[in-house]
């Protein structure tokens, strides 16, 4: 296995996980800072009301975009058995 073998391998696990988490964390983001806002507006200092709007977002965008999701990572383990062999020389 040779070093830019080793790098490629690694930047596209890297660019495959990005692919995976970075629709739910964006999401996370912008429902925590939207009812961050609405938190300040209103001087409501609740924990609960953070965590069950960010839950409820990213259930319901890994649940829409699971297909997708399920596409990316099939097609990433396909190159990597395909890969496999090159690898272990």
């Amino acid at each position: 296995m040779t070093p830019e073998m080793v790098t490629d391998l690694g930047f596209q696990t890297f660019k495959a996980a990005i692919m995976l988490a970075g629709p739910m964390l964006a999401g996370g983001l912008i429902i925590g800072i939207g009812v961050s806002i609405f938190q300040a507006v209103t001087s409501i200092q609740d924990m609960t009301l953070t965590f069950v709007p960010k839950i409820i977002v990213v259930m319901l965008i890994l649940l829409f975009c699971f297909p997708w999701m399920l596409n990316i990572m099939e097609s990433f383990s396909r190159e990597i058995f395909l890969k496999f062999p090159l690898m272990a020389q």
